[in-house]
Parts: structure tokens; sequence; C-alpha cells
């Protein structure tokens, strides 16, 4: 019988995820993102990527956040489409169809009177970072800055969560000029737990078949 270290070392195989795999695996992406995004509308603050852009001018312009998402995310779906290809954009634009619903639908079932900003801002910026995570393992992202990061992550292998960083910390201190330094303090915290969720687990290795 071999050994335990030689069976570790043989090539494990893999099954390509199926269409149910895939269609409960982008509903449970969405269902988080959404979540996120409601606790940290809650508190006030905002996010990295384009779910805080989203936040951020949904407080200055009064529009929806829903539909504010769909809007900016437009040029990212041509840019998904140009570089990661059809089945990735039209899944991309799927889930940004089905998080701006939900985020219209939703709150008639669940209303959040108060949530302290620490709590929003952890909760927060971990719900979306684990959607996040959730819709690229089955192929998918919530469009915006995520297709940027995961494309430079499939191409020149940089990883997705530090490029998030990156934008989330222009993102922020755009927000200076609108929101206060104490609520973009919050924010900031929930942006480095979102991106901290993608950068620790969606890595090349992680996962067999990777």
């Amino acid at each position: 019988m071999p050994s335990p270290a030689v069976q570790a070392n043989r090539p494990v195989s893999v099954k390509p995820h199926t269409f149910l795999d895939d269609l409960y695996g982008i509903a449970v992406g969405v269902l988080f993102v959404v979540m996120g995004v409601l606790l940290l509308q809650a508190a006030g603050l905002i996010t990295g990527g384009v779910a805080g852009i989203s936040l951020l001018l949904s407080y200055t312009s009064g529009y929806s956040v829903g539909l504010l998402f769909m809007f900016i995310n437009l040029p990212f779906f041509l840019f998904g489409y140009l570089f990661m290809g059809a089945r990735f954009t039209i899944k991309s634009l799927a889930v940004s169809v089905l998080i701006m619903a939900m985020l219209k639908l939703v709150p008639y079932g669940l209303v959040i009177g108060h949530v302290n900003p620490m709590l929003a801002a952890l909760g927060g910026g971990t719900f979306c970072g684990m959607g996040i995570l959730a819709l690229a393992r089955h192929g998918a992202g919530v469009g915006g800055t995520g297709i940027v990061t995961l494309w430079l992550q499939k191409k020149y292998a940089i990883n997705a969560g530090r490029t998030q960083v990156l934008i989330d910390a222009v993102i922020l201190l755009l927000a200076l000029l609108i929101v206060t330094p104490e609520l973009v303090g919050w924010s900031s915290l929930s942006a480095i737990a979102m991106s901290s969720m993608v950068m620790a687990w969606h890595r090349p290795g992680r996962y067999f078949g990777n």
C-alpha cells in the first residue's frame, strides 16, 4: 500500500462544476454580496470596488444603489467580454442584474434599524468578500473593478486581493470629499475585510484543479 506521502503527491481528479453547481454557487455569492451592501448602507458606510462607488453616489444623488451598481458596471462588462470571454461576461452580467433586483427586493423583507459601524464594517466587508469569492469559484464576478483584478491575476498572476486594495484606497480617499473621516475610517475596515477574503482564498494552488 503506498505511503500517505506518495498518495498526497498523486494528481487529484477534479470534476468540473455542473450547471446546478454553478447556479447554486452564484446564488449564494449574490446573496452574500447583497447582505454585505445592506449592512454597510445601514451604517452609512462604503466599501471598495463598484459596490463602494455605488454606495457613495447613492448618498449624494439619491438614486438607487442597485441601479447605480448596474450602470457603473457597463463599461467593465465590455472589458470582460474582450479579455475574459463571453461565458464569464454573461455570468457576471446575470450576477449584476440579480444584485440590482435583490437590493430592491430584500429590504421589503429585512429592515436593518440600527447597526454598530464596526460590526457593519467587519460583517459587510466579509460578506461582500465571501460573495466575490463564491462567484469567482464559479466563473463569475460582480463586475466593475473585480473583472480587472481577476483578469490581472489570470493573465499576470498578480494577486486579485492586493490589486483590489490599491483600487479601494483610491475610492476611500475620494470618499473623504463626501463622507466624514470617521465613517471613511470604518469604511476602510470594511474594504480591508473584503479584500482580505479574496487575497487569502482566491489564489492559484489554493484549491485542487486551479
